[in-house]
């Protein structure tokens, strides 16, 4: 007789070529919608699953695990970033979790050269110039923006999205430095033509750009604070597509709407949807609804390393994408 099918919980709607997939696959309960399971639905599915399939809007924490039934023995993270999950706490409890990394790395990164082209052009403002109907034709003074070509762009995270982020900065002309928790090795320096700045506050001082690339940790909460982020040139701008808790936003709102940073572009935010409202009003904003992974290519990739992760571990083996408590 066939083994019993594993049993899965999915928190989102995923692509329909994944789901399907996965129903082949697993005794697997979709999401009928696309809203977010509310905290009573997180509790029954990690009570009743064997695996349990969430995304970065799900809060899985200490609480939560700690609630969770016997059988549930795998979080398989749709998703890259698993700062939404207790992974130390869920490791106490014999459930191993695994993530989607490096699928999203180029995506990720052509986003953020969007959001520094789309900031220092100027590019919304035009956009909304064209949607009003108030063109009056071209000027020699108006939307003037800045050339990135010489610009000093500093990467606050050189990994796989800040690599991807340089790769591209560099064929623009823009000259590559970063700051990480440990320098690169000199064969990856040499290829991207970066400039290691041990100190980040020296680093920030001297830059025209700032790239937003590490993930949130404890240890990157707010790490643009509001002392750091008065260290930037004001003629600097600041792009991310990390994490929105990496900077102080209700600082950052205050030094753009006073001049003293020149501009942002912001893919994610502090407090999820809630976003300050004031920095809604700024024209010199850049504003996305966290689409960097959005591309079609990018979903199917990630949905299928969370089912490959998922079979292994059915297989008796450790997920090729398993995290542990020592990787954060």
């Amino acid at each position: 007789m066939p083994s019993e099918r594993l049993s899965v919980v999915v928190t989102r709607r995923l692509p329909d070529a994944v789901e399907r997939r996965m129903q082949e696959l697993f005794d697997v309960t979709l999401r009928e919608d696309d809203s977010p399971m509310s905290r009573s639905e997180l509790t029954q599915a990690v009570q009743q699953a064997d695996i349990l399939v969430p995304t970065l809007t799900d809060r899985i924490d200490s609480t939560l695990i700690a609630q969770a039934g016997d059988r549930l023995k795998l979080i398989a993270n749709y998703g890259a970033g698993v700062d939404h999950i207790d992974v130390q706490t869920a490791r106490q409890h014999g459930i191993l979790v695994s993530n989607t990394p490096g699928v999203a790395a180029e995506d990720t990164a052509d986003m953020a050269m969007a959001l520094i082209l789309g900031v220092t052009r100027r590019i919304p403002e035009g956009l909304a110039i064209m949607q009003s109907g108030d063109w009056q034709g071209w000027s020699p003074t108006a939307l003037l923006g800045g050339r990135v070509a010489g610009r000093r762009l500093g990467i606050l995270g050189l990994g796989r999205i800040g690599q991807a982020v340089a790769r591209r900065a560099s064929a623009f002309g823009m000259q590559i430095h970063y700051h990480n928790r440990r320098r690169l090795r000199p064969e990856i320096e040499e290829e991207l033509e970066a400039t290691y700045w041990e100190s980040l506050d020296q680093m920030v001082a001297r830059m025209d750009v700032i790239s937003i690339n590490c993930p949130h940790t404890p240890s990157t909460f707010h790490l643009m604070n509001a002392r750091r982020l008065k260290l930037m040139k004001p003629d600097a701008v600041i792009v991310n597509t990390s994490r929105g808790e990496v900077i102080d936003e209700n600082a950052l709102t205050r030094m753009l709407r006073a001049g003293e940073i020149a501009g942002a572009g912001l893919d994610v935010y502090e407090n999820g949807t809630d976003v300050n409202p004031r920095l809604r009003e700024l024209n010199n904003v850049v504003l996305l609804p966290h689409m960097g992974s959005a591309t079609v290519e990018g979903r199917l990739e990630m949905g299928e390393k969370v089912i490959l992760n998922i079979k292994t571990f059915d297989d008796g083996h450790r997920p090729p994408d398993q995290v542990v408590p020592a990787m954060l």
